[in-house]
């Protein structure tokens, strides 16, 4: 018996959870090899980076309003 495991099922194409988890994974740091390569070879990058785009803008705006409730007027 092999303690290897072999991917037998094919890959299937990304679903808009699993680009926005692969979107978040990627920016924290922590994306797996697995995911990575599923990403590459069957995602379509025009939506990756309009989500890594919106989670951006999203962060940035948080920080501002963040900052701009804590440093007073």
């Amino acid at each position: 018996m092999s303690l290897l495991k072999t991917d037998a099922e094919p890959a299937k194409k990304p679903s808009f959870l699993d680009i926005i988890i692969s979107v978040l994974a990627a920016l924290f740091g922590v994306q797996s090899d697995r995911n990575r390569q599923r990403d590459f070879n069957h995602g379509n990058p025009v939506i990756y980076v309009a989500v890594g785009a919106v989670f951006v803008i999203l962060f940035v705006l948080t920080l501002v309003l963040i900052v701009s409730w804590v440093v007073p007027d």
